[in-house]
C-alpha cells in the first residue's frame, strides 16, 4: 500500500526538480506562494519571480528559492559563510530560528519581483520597523498570522471588488 505522504514526497520532489530545470534552461522561474514563512514581506498569494544566479552573487538580505527535503522554500539570507565554505543561512522572516545552512547545490535561484494585486515589487533587503514588529508578532502567535493573512485577503477582495465595480460604472 503506497502512503498519502509517499505520494506527497513525490509529488514536492517533482516539482522542485521542475522548477531546478525551468531555472537551468530558460533563467527565470514564476511561483505562487502558499505558506506564512515570509510574513510580512512576502503574502500567500503573491507571485515570486525568480532569477538563477551564481551563487557568488547572493548577500544578505537577498531572498532565494532553494530545495531541501524534496521541497521548495523562499527564505532571506541571514548570512553568507566564506566563498571556499559557500554556505548560506536563511531564516523566513516570520520564523523564530534560522534554517540549516544551504548548500550551493541546494540554491535555486533569487527573488528578483514580488507580483501583488497587479503591481511588481522589487523585494527590500531589509524589512522596515512596522514589518518587523509584525514579523515578531507572528513569529510568536499562529492567531497573528492567520489574523495578517486574513486582512490582507480581505483587502485583496476589498480592491477586486472596487476595480469591478469601476469598471460596470462607465
Amino acid at each position: 500500500m503506497i502512503s498519502s505522504a509517499s505520494i506527497l514526497g513525490d509529488e514536492n520532489a517533482l516539482k522542485c526538480e521542475l522548477a531546478s530545470e525551468v531555472l537551468r534552461s530558460s533563467g527565470t522561474l514564476r511561483l505562487r506562494v502558499t505558506g506564512w514563512s515570509m510574513l510580512p514581506a512576502v503574502m500567500p498569494g503573491d507571485t515570486l519571480v525568480i532569477e538563477r544566479i551564481p551563487s557568488d552573487a547572493i548577500s544578505e538580505g537577498d531572498i532565494v528559492l532553494f530545495g531541501r527535503d524534496r521541497r521548495l522554500f523562499v527564505h532571506r539570507v541571514v548570512t553568507r559563510s566564506q566563498p571556499q565554505n559557500a554556505e548560506i543561512v536563511t531564516r523566513g522572516d516570520a520564523m523564530p530560528a534560522p534554517d540549516p545552512p544551504v548548500s550551493e547545490s541546494d540554491l535555486l535561484g533569487r527573488v528578483s519581483f514580488i507580483l501583488r494585486d497587479g503591481k511588481y515589487i522589487e523585494p527590500s533587503r531589509s524589512l522596515r520597523f512596522s514589518e518587523r514588529a509584525v514579523a515578531a508578532l507572528v513569529r510568536r502567535s499562529t492567531f497573528a498570522a492567520r489574523v495578517v493573512v486574513g486582512v490582507h485577503g480581505m483587502r485583496q477582495t476589498s480592491r477586486q471588488s472596487h476595480v469591478q465595480t469601476s469598471r460596470v460604472q462607465t
